[in-house]
């Protein structure tokens, strides 16, 4: 879980995908956290993708840094806990701006059932899983 944390946070913005009656929807992320030992992603419960993970909370997002690229497969779980929300707000200043815990409107996900695809045009595929 370490090493998807840091190429996520070094790599500063991966791209999320989730589904929406059948076509894939993608956008630009950039929170990643982990919070009580679970990598954890952040969103407004006002968004679209809020509703697509509610609907459906498989996921995947890939990231590309140096050369490299992670694909992560997973299921997203909604922890309504304040403190996982206070804690990715704490993480991440710039978004107090527009997210506060208490807002009704932040939201959090932990990933389970996690593949990590790491690759590279000079390496085999490495996987991970947690």
């Amino acid at each position: 879980m370490e090493e998807v944390y840091e190429f996520l946070k070094q790599a500063g913005t991966y791209y999320l995908a989730t589904c929406e009656n059948g076509q894939p929807r993608v956008r630009p992320f950039g929170t990643i956290h982990i919070y009580k030992d679970r990598l954890y992603i952040q969103t407004g419960k006002s968004k679209a993708v809020s509703r697509q993970l509610h609907a459906n909370p498989k996921l995947e997002l890939c990231a590309m840094l140096d050369g490299r690229w992670l694909r992560v497969e997973a299921t997203a779980v909604e922890d309504d806990d304040r403190e996982a929300r206070v804690s990715m707000l704490e993480a991440y200043p710039s978004l107090r701006a527009m997210y506060s815990p208490d807002d009704g409107n932040t939201e959090v996900w932990f990933l389970r059932k996690v593949t990590a695809t790491f690759s590279s045009f000079t390496e085999e595929p490495r996987v991970t899983k947690f």
